[in-house]
C-alpha cells in the first residue's frame, strides 16, 4: 500500500525534471502531446500544426527525434535517392546472408577442431542471447539517436565478432566471438528492417521485405561452396576474416546517404531545430532521461544472466546444482522483474515507449507468440541437420548446406510474390491459413523419413514445404505487428519480435543440445561395435571423425542409427510445439492495409 504512492511520487518528480530539460529545447510538445492523449486526444488524427504545408510533408512534432530525423530525410530526398538507399540495402543483406552461410556451413568443423561438435549449437545460443539483449535499446537508440547511427554501431560489433572468429584459439573464444558476431548481425539486419519500414507504405512494405531478403536466393548456392573451399584448400579463418573488410565498405554508402541526407533536409527547413543550452551535466541528465539507461541496464543484465545458464550449465561442475547458476538464474529473474516494474510506475521515458496498450494489442501479442513458437520448433532440430546429411547420406559440406538452405532459395522467390499478392489484397492473414498446416503436416513427415540411408530426395521434398510455411510466417508477423502500431513505435514492435525471437531461437537451441547430449552419446555406446568403443569419445565430438568411416561399414552404420534415435526425438519435439501456432493465428487480426498512412514523404 506504501510502495505505490512512493514510486508515483518518484515518477513524478523525475517527469517534472525532464519536462523541464525538454522546454529548454523545444521538447515540451511531445510531453504536452502524451498528456492531451491521456486526456482522450486521439494522436493519430493530422496535428494542428499542419496549416501551411500538406501534413505528410512535414515530421510528426509529437515524435522522437530520431523518427523526426528520418522522417525529414524522406520528405527532403529525391525518388532517386530511394532507389539507391534500396539497392544499397539489397547489398547490405547480400554480404550478411554471405557471411551467416558460411559460418552455418563452417560451424560444425570450428567446433570440432576444438573436440566440441556435440556443442556445436552452443557458441550460436550464447549469440542469440546477447543479440536479444541488444535489439530493445538498438530500438531506443534508433528513436533518440538516428537510424544511421544505429547502423553503425551494428557494424562495428559485426566487425569486432567476425575479427575474434578468425582469431579464436579455443572453444570458449569462439563462443565470445559469437556474441559480437551475433549481435551485431541480427543488430544490423534489424536496424535495416527499421530502415525498410521508414521508407515504405504499409501496404507495400511486405514486397519490400521480399526484396531486400531477396539476396538468399544467391547465397544459398555461392555460400556453402565457397565454404568448401576454405575448409579443405585455403583456412576456415579466412571465412570470417575477408568479411571483416568487406562488410563496412558496403555498408558505408548506406550510413552516408542516411546522414547527407538529414543534412539537406536542415538544410532546406525540413528537420526541427531544437537549441540546447544545457550545461554538460544537465546534458547528461537529460540523455540519461531520454536513454532510459537505467531501464537499459536491467533489462540487458537481468536477460543476460536469466538465459545464459541454460547454455552454459552443462561446463558447471555440478551442472543445474552449481552455485553460480542458480545465482544467474534468480538475479536474473529479479532484475528483469525490477525492469517491468521500472518501466510501469517510474521511467519517465520507458524503453518499450509510452503507450503500454501497444504491448495489449492481441495482434501484436499473437504475432510475437507465433514467432517464438515458430523459432523454437525450428532450432529443436535444424542445428544438426547438415551433420545428419553428411553421415547418413554422405552428402558433401556444399551439397549439405545446398539442401539446408532450400529454405533460403524458396524463400526468397515466394516471398516476392506473396509480397506482391499482399500489396495487391491489402490483408495477410489469410496466409497463415495455408503455412501453419503445411508447417505441422511438413515436420510431422520428417520424423518418418528421420531413417539410416533413407534417400536425400524426401529431405528435400520435406525443405521445400517448410520453406513455403516458414517463410510465411516470418513475412506475416513482421507485418501484422507493424500493422498495429504508428510510426513512432515502429522500431519499438519490431525490437519487441526480435527480442522474443531470438529468445526462441536460443531456447530451440538449447533445447537442442539438451536431447543430443543425452541421446546421441547413449546411441552410440549402445549400437557400436566393440571395436569401435575405444574411439568413442572422438566419434562423439568429430564431425570428420564420423565421416572418416567407409559408408556400408558396421561402425558407419551405427554412427547412421544413433544420429537416427537422436535426430526423431528433437523432430519430435519441434512437432509437438509447432502445434501452439494454431491457437496464435487465430489471435491476429486482419488489418486492411491500404486505410493506414504510417510513413511521410518520398516513400515506396
Amino acid at each position: 500500500m506504501v510502495v505505490r504512492p512512493l514510486l508515483r511520487r518518484g515518477r513524478t518528480v523525475w517527469q517534472h525534471l525532464s519536462r523541464k530539460d525538454e522546454e529548454s529545447d523545444g521538447n515540451s510538445v511531445q510531453m504536452d502531446s502524451v498528456q492531451e492523449h491521456k486526456g482522450g486526444v486521439d494522436l493519430t488524427a493530422p496535428p494542428s500544426y499542419c496549416t501551411s504545408e500538406p501534413c505528410d510533408q512535414l515530421p510528426d512534432q509529437y515524435a522522437q527525434r530520431g523518427v523526426q530525423d528520418v522522417e525529414a530525410v524522406t520528405i527532403t530526398w529525391s525518388k532517386w535517392i530511394l532507389i539507391g538507399v534500396f539497392i544499397n540495402i539489397w547489398f547490405v543483406y547480400f554480404i550478411n546472408a554471405f557471411i551467416l552461410t558460411i559460418q552455418n556451413s563452417l560451424n560444425p568443423y570450428v567446433t570440432s577442431s576444438f573436440q566440441a561438435h556435440s556443442l556445436s549449437a552452443v557458441p550460436t545460443a550464447i549469440g542469440d542471447v546477447m543479440a536479444a539483449a541488444t535489439y530493445l535499446p538498438m530500438a531506443k537508440m534508433m528513436d533518440v539517436w538516428g537510424r544511421a547511427e544505429g547502423i553503425l554501431v551494428m557494424e562495428l560489433f559485426l566487425v569486432i565478432g567476425l575479427v575474434l572468429m578468425a582469431s579464436c584459439n579455443s572453444f570458449a573464444a569462439y563462443c565470445a566471438a559469437n556474441a559480437f558476431y551475433y549481435t551485431g548481425l541480427y543488430g544490423l539486419e534489424y536496424a535495416i528492417d527499421v530502415v525498410t519500414a521508414d521508407i515504405s507504405t504499409l501496404q507495400n512494405r511486405a514486397f519490400a521485405y521480399a526484396f531486400t531478403s531477396s539476396p538468399y536466393i544467391i547465397t544459398a548456392f555461392a555460400g556453402p561452396k565457397i565454404a568448401d573451399e576454405l575448409y579443405y584448400n585455403i583456412n576456415w579463418r579466412w571465412g570470417f576474416g575477408i568479411w571483416a573488410i568487406v562488410s563496412p565498405i558496403v555498408a558505408a554508402p548506406l550510413y552516408i546517404m542516411l546522414k547527407y541526407n538529414l543534412h539537406k533536409a536542415e538544410k532546406e527547413g525540413h528537420r526541427i531545430k531544437r537549441p540546447s543550452g544545457r550545461t554538460v551535466l544537465e546534458s547528461i541528465w537529460h540523455w540519461t532521461i531520454e536513454f532510459d539507461l537505467c531501464g537499459v541496464f536491467l533489462f540487458t543484465a537481468g536477460l543476460v544472466l536469466f538465459e545464459l545458464p541454460f547454455d552454459i550449465a552443462d561446463y558447471a561442475p555440478d551442472g543445474w546444482s552449481t552455485g553460480y547458476i542458480i545465482a544467474m538464474l534468480v538475479v536474473g529473474f529479479s532484475m528483469l522483474f525490477l525492469f517491468v516494474m521500472f518501466e510501469m510506475w517510474v521511467a519517465p521515458v520507458p524503453l518499450v515507449g509510452k503507450e503500454w496498450r501497444v504491448l495489449a494489442n492481441r495482434t501484436v501479442i499473437g504475432a510475437v507468440l507465433l514467432d517464438t513458437t515458430y523459432q523454437v520448433s525450428n532450432y529443436c532440430w535444424s542445428y544438426y541437420f547438415t551433420s545428419w546429411l553428411q553421415v547418413n547420406n554422405d552428402l558433401t559440406i556444399t551439397t549439405a548446406n545446398y539442401v539446408d538452405n532450400i529454405f533460403d532459395m524458396v524463400s526468397g522467390v515466394l516471398l516476392l510474390f506473396l509480397g506482391w499478392l499482399i500489396r495487391r489484397v491489402g490483408r495477410y492473414k489469410w496466409t497463415l491459413y495455408i503455412a501453419v498446416p503445411l508447417y505441422i503436416f511438413t515436420q510431422g513427415l520428417m520424423i518418418y523419413f528421420r531413417r539410416p540411408n533413407m534417400n536425400v530426395g524426401y529431405q528435400i521434398m520435406c525443405q521445400i514445404f517448410l520453406a513455403i510455411g516458414g517463410s510465411i510466417f516470418i513475412l506475416t508477423e513482421q507485418i501484422a505487428i507493424l500493422a498495429t502500431v504508428d510510426h513512432q513505435h515502429v522500431a519499438t514492435a519490431l525490437a519487441i519480435l526480435n527480442v522474443v525471437g531470438t529468445i526462441g531461437d536460443s531456447a530451440g537451441l538449447t533445447i537442442s543440445t539438451v536431447i543430443w547430449q543425452n541421446t546421441y552419446l547413449k546411441a552410440l555406446y549402445r549400437y557400436l561395435p566393440e571395436s569401435a568403443l575405444p574411439n568413442l569419445q572422438n566419434i562423439y565430438e568429430s564431425l570428420p571423425v564420423q565421416r572418416g568411416y567407409p559408408v556400408g561399414s558396421a561402425t558407419r552404420e551405427a554412427i547412421q542409427k544413433a544420429y537416427a534415435y537422436s535426430e526423431v526425438r528433437l523432430l519430435a519435439v519441434g512437432c509437438g510445439i509447432i502445434v501452439l501456432a494454431i491457437p496464435w493465428t487465430i489471435m491476429i487480426k486482419d488489418v486492411d492495409l491500404r486505410r493506414r498512412q504510417q510513413t511521410r514523404g518520398t516513400v515506396f
